[in-house]
């Protein structure tokens, strides 16, 4: 692999990912089978190592902002935790391996369709009514502590299965169930990503030889990557504060219509 072209992803995925709350996997791992094929075993390694950086860049900006809600956080990393294990772990059945690691692939880019078009039907659907959260008795009842815990837990699940970061899937929970505001919804996917993606990246990684792949090769991305990818997360991060929020979804739904694209086009074996 190229280290230029891998630098390049890297900026792109620190970027959108700390702009996004959404990790940057939804830009590395499209980038990196449009410009090297399927591997998709190798590519979601890769991708869990370089989200726990994207995303501890980011929380700079966010924390900065105020933005966290540490109510929510406290019940939606543990059982995040949790899911991104039971996640990795499905990801290396059998039914997965070998030449049938792109149907990861495909899987992945059906998810971000179908988040496309959620968050494009957002766009022109009334506000919801939401909760500013930065009161620090909000979320203390039962049920939405639960709501938070299960939401935690679908975030860490569809993290390890995908290799992703899953902001797309924290964010419009939290917006959906919880009212939170888009950017404190955001803000929060990227402190859960920091909490769970060094767990997935030690894990999958782990894994790697049993499908024929060296652990060198998955360090040796990461190790492109992250430089960049640190320096796009931090001005994401920030970026994200000084934008509109209809502009931030127009730009989380491109950058999810165009991986799905590409990942549900991706041919058998790569």
């Amino acid at each position: 692999m190229d280290p230029v072209v891998l630098i390049g992803i890297g900026l792109a995925m620190g970027v959108f990912g700390g702009m996004l709350g959404i990790g940057g996997s939804l830009v590395m791992i499209p980038a990196l089978v449009l410009f090297y094929g399927e591997d998709q075993h190798l590519y979601q390694s890769a991708s869990m190592i370089c989200n726990v950086f994207v995303a501890l860049a980011s929380i700079i900006g966010h924390r900065k902002a105020g933005t966290l809600v540490p109510a929510v956080l406290r019940r939606m990393i543990p059982a995040a935790m949790i899911g991104i294990v039971l996640g990795v772990a499905l990801s290396n059945v059998p039914f997965f391996a070998g030449r049938n690691s792109y149907l990861l692939a495909r899987l992945f880019g059906a998810y971000l369709a179908a988040v496309a078009i959620y968050n494009m039907a957002r766009m022109f659907a009334t506000p919801m009514p939401s909760v500013n959260g930065s009161d620090p008795d909000a979320y203390q009842t039962p049920v939405l502590k639960g709501i938070a815990t299960g939401i935690g837990a679908i975030t860490g699940l569809a993290a390890g299965l995908l290799g992703i970061g899953a902001g797309s899937v924290a964010t419009p929970a939290q917006q959906f169930f919880l009212r939170l505001p888009l950017k404190r919804a955001m803000s929060n996917s990227a402190s859960v990503i920091v909490g769970i993606a060094w767990i997935g990246a030690i894990y999958k990684t782990a894994t790697l030889p049993r499908h024929g792949i060296a652990v060198s090769e998955s360090l040796f991305i990461a190790a492109c990557i992250i430089p960049t990818a640190l320096l796009g997360g931090f001005l994401g991060g920030h970026l994200m504060h000084l934008m509109h929020r209809h502009v931030v979804r127009g730009l989380f739904v491109a950058v999810c219509l165009a991986g799905a694209w590409r990942l549900l086009t991706v041919p058998p074996g790569g």
